[in-house]
């Protein structure tokens, strides 16, 4: 588990692969997909502004980050090429999002499939 002294100590973003690989600085290593980000994104946009105003995301499949900007010691903002740039993603928050990448993802896949909706845009 992360403790709040725990900080990037590498970001990387890998355009080709498509995935933003982050190092922590207690040894945890992520390969988190621009896609995965995008529709995980912290935003007003993506989570609404209260519980149950979430917002699926859908056409994501192919989104990459074009750009990767650091907020202060805390945070970084990511700019997707489908030009959303309003989400900053705090370093617990990329911690958490990495730590329970299987699952968060399986739960987006299943909330896809009960909307009728797709990957593809």
């Amino acid at each position: 588990m992360m403790s709040s002294s725990c900080f990037p100590t590498e970001i990387v973003l890998q355009k080709t692969a498509r995935q933003l690989r982050v190092v922590f600085s207690d040894g945890a290593q992520f390969a988190l997909p621009c896609e995965y980000l995008r529709v995980y994104s912290p935003s007003a946009e993506v989570r609404g502004h209260g519980v149950g105003q979430e917002v699926l995301q859908i056409g994501k499949r192919d989104v990459n980050i074009v750009a990767v900007e650091p907020v202060g010691q805390y945070a970084v903002k990511l700019v997707f090429s489908d030009g959303h740039d309003s989400g900053l993603y705090d370093w617990d928050y990329l911690y958490r999002l990495g730590q329970h990448q299987a699952d968060y993802w399986q739960q987006y896949l299943d909330r896809l499939a009960q909307a009728g909706a797709s990957r593809d845009a």
